[in-house]
């Protein structure tokens, strides 16, 4: 027991390492969000007056309400801006057990992953977002009177542009379970149908069951699935099997 901690120490010395440079470097980018707080809220807000013109501020009824929001904005943000360092801080980890050829795959998953959170986030923002706050604006009228709250707009875009961010990173962990040897090269392909019902199904329940959401994200999530079983077949050679593969075929 004293030997497997004395062996597993140096690892732990690194473990915790990375985990504080995250932190700082989660801390930093919150912080810098928090000094333009007020613009980034009102860039959050802009979708709703766009789909609601007639409301012209949020409301917030408890006085911890605005400050609470205003500091979830704030570390949602600095976990987004910094998603790359994350990334590459998990990647120094990981990295000194890799071969050569594994640490070069690793810095293109590093790389097309950080691109695809980014391009998920913005889709949502930009996209999706503006859709969904129409259709939902639109019950407004006649007997009734939209009143935002201000955290609860705020916690609804970010759960939104978080979840189209993760979805988006459909690919890198196909890539990543067909690379770790957990599931055959073609096991995606075969299982097709069951998970793009899967994905109409989670996208129904991200949208909130607004259908005009639901195609917007299911439609992306179709093709980015496709693209992790291409993935799969370029990363990934065919000739890579497991050694017990090869041990079965050779006895």
């Amino acid at each position: 027991m004293i030997s497997f901690l004395e062996q597993f120490r140096p690892h732990h010395e690194e473990l915790r390492r990375r985990l504080l440079f995250s932190i700082i470097a989660v801390t930093i980018c919150s912080g810098l969000a928090w000094l333009f707080i007020d613009p980034l809220v009102a860039f959050c807000i802009n979708p709703l007056r766009i789909a609601a013109p007639q409301i012209e501020k949020l409301v917030y009824t408890k006085l911890t309400d605005a400050f609470i929001s205003y500091l979830k904005l704030a570390l949602l943000a600095g976990i987004i801006a910094s998603f790359p360092i994350l990334l590459y801080q998990a990647w120094m980890f990981i990295s000194p057990g890799l071969l050569a050829k594994e640490r070069q795959l690793a810095r293109r998953i590093i790389f097309w992953s950080t691109g695809l959170f980014a391009a998920g986030a913005l889709f949502s923002f930009f996209i999706v977002l503006p859709r969904t706050l129409a259709f939902f604006m639109s019950y407004a009228g006649g007997n009734l009177q939209p009143m935002p709250k201000l955290g609860l707009y705020l916690t609804f875009v970010g759960r939104m542009v978080l979840a189209f961010a993760i979805a988006f990173e459909i690919p890198f962990l196909m890539l990543m379970a067909i690379a770790a040897g957990l599931v055959k090269r073609n096991h995606f392909q075969s299982k097709r149908k069951y998970f793009y019902i899967a994905i109409v199904v989670l996208s129904f329940l991200l949208a909130a069951g607004d259908i005009t959401a639901t195609v917007l994200l299911a439609f992306p999530l179709f093709g980015l699935y496709e693209a992790g079983i291409i993935a799969g077949r370029i990363f990934v050679k065919e000739s890579a099997v497991s050694p017990q593969h090869n041990d079965h075929a050779n006895q």
